[in-house]
């Protein structure tokens, strides 16, 4: 390198997945087939009617220029309907949702956005590595707040309260929880906006999950009296219309905050494709018939997984959220990397542990349900050998 890497690098490192993924690769190159059960990348296929109003709008001439930055005001009326529709949550269109290239790149853009060199954002632990990962490159500090089996994997506030809370700006939630699967309920929601609010915190909610195996009605934040004053939410097609690859999400919440994130946003990217934006408002219509037929094959592949963990001695809740199920590991696994590194050089299955997703999820792995039955079913026979081969 001519000239070393930015100095703001240095508080973050590549992704553990990245690494793992290159691993899974050579293991592979030696002739290893490998049953991912690492990563929540949807393999089932967007809908029908989805894929088709994409290659009709990609075959038009018409379609390829440049995009406004807020996006089409068809996608932004359709996103208005669906929240709506799936949260009794009304927003304007034209000032309340503003499409995003994925809520990943909504959580950077907000960090980026109200973040400044000594700022404090709070951030889950155990939770998605990219909230922390956000704010260190925009200069602030990631201070996490604990999140325990014991209390349900949900905020202890009246802790919080007695925190040092000086300079913390943001607030990072995610419900249902990723990994661990937890459903907050409007109460929840409501005691952490009276929060925020006395605080002079912006909440920031990432709910991706909400359609997909969730016990409770869907729920957004939004709901929450108040809440409109203090919190911006961000959702996804990734996961809940199996389009992670086509980068479709939104952020919800006041004028006055989605203008400071455009603000970033338009200075980094230059409008979404616009076929896809034509097409994410046919998938936004898919049927509630729809969602329940994924929902079903997760339900199976779900019994699956957990078969596999009674395998390996871990237990689990199974009245979760999501695509992962998130297991505890028997006292007799002193180190639970470890023992998932075992599992993949000497069985093939790879799972997550939950040391990555934080200090709190040491004693856990996190399974996911983006792998076919039959895929399942050859994991189930891996996990019974391994098992043999430790009790031998």
């Amino acid at each position: 390198m001519i000239i070393p890497a930015a100095k703001r690098l240095s508080s973050v490192q590549e992704h553990y997945f990245s690494r793992k993924l290159r691993e899974i690769q050579r293991l592979a190159g030696q002739g290893r087939e490998i049953i991912n059960l690492g990563i929540g990348n949807p393999d089932l296929p967007p809908s029908r009617a989805t894929v088709l109003a994409l290659q009709q709008a990609a075959s038009l001439e018409r379609n390829h220029g440049y995009q406004p930055y807020r996006g089409i005001p068809e996608l932004r009326r359709a996103l208005a309907d669906w929240y709506q529709q799936v949260y009794r949550v009304e927003l304007d269109p034209e000032a309340e949702i503003l499409p995003l290239s994925g809520s990943k790149e909504g959580i950077f853009h907000i960090s980026m956005a109200f973040l400044n060199p000594g700022d404090r954002a709070l951030v889950p632990d155990p939770g998605y590595p990219a909230y922390a990962s956000a704010a260190r490159m925009a200069g602030a500090e990631a201070v996490f707040y604990p999140l325990s089996e014991a209390t349900g994997w949900l905020p202890d506030v009246t802790e919080l309260r007695r925190s040092d809370l000086l300079a913390v700006k943001l607030m990072w939630l995610n419900y249902p929880h990723m990994p661990s699967g937890a459903v907050a309920a409007a109460a929840h929601f409501r005691e952490l906006v009276e929060f925020a609010k006395e605080r002079g915190i912006l909440l920031c909610h990432d709910n991706p999950y909400s359609l997909i195996l969730n016990p409770a009605a869907p729920l957004s934040i939004l709901q929450i009296d108040g809440a409109m004053e203090c919190c911006l939410e961000l959702n996804s097609l990734s996961k809940s219309h199996h389009m992670a690859g086509w980068r479709i999400g939104m952020a919800a919440g006041q004028k006055a905050y989605l203008d400071a994130i455009l603000t970033v946003k338009s200075n980094i990217d230059s409008g979404m494709f616009l076929p896809l934006q034509q097409a994410a408002v046919q998938a936004l219509s898919n049927s509630a018939e729809w969602h329940e037929r994924q929902n079903a094959v997760y339900r199976r592949r779900r019994e699956l997984v957990y078969r596999l963990l009674d395998l390996l001695g871990f237990r689990y809740s199974q009245n979760s959220a999501g695509l992962f199920v998130w297991g505890r590991a028997p006292e007799e696994i002193p180190d639970v990397e470890a023992f998932t590194d075992e599992l993949l050089r000497s069985a093939g299955i790879f799972v997550a542990p939950g040391i990555i997703f934080g200090q709190q999820g040491r004693r856990y792995i996190r399974a996911s349900l983006c792998v076919p039955e039959e895929r399942l079913q050859g994991a189930l026979g891996r996990a019974q050998a391994f098992r043999a081969l430790k009790e031998s």
